[in-house]
């Protein structure tokens, strides 16, 4: 007979950890192409230059969305 595979627990006990790291590598990306940008200003071409613009705004949305999933597991975790 089978063995039936059972699911894991969803253990969401480090999730808000998980989020936090996320967010702070988010923003150090977010820092380092800043800073990439003001060292090779007029050296990068306007495609180059855009991709890392563009690749900044999905940055600061998935800001929003790491601190907004943030507060939700900090609301609905047990203290």
């Amino acid at each position: 007979m089978p063995r039936t595979r059972r699911p894991n627990p969803d253990d969401r006990s480090d999730n808000v950890e998980h989020l936090q790291e996320a967010l702070s590598n988010t923003m150090e990306n977010m820092r380092e192409t800043d800073d990439y940008l003001k060292a090779h200003k007029g050296e990068l071409g306007p495609t180059q230059e855009g991709q890392l613009h563009r690749q900044q705004d999905q940055r600061e949305e998935a800001i929003e969305g790491f601190r907004s999933e943030i507060e939700d597991e900090a609301e609905h975790s047990p203290h």
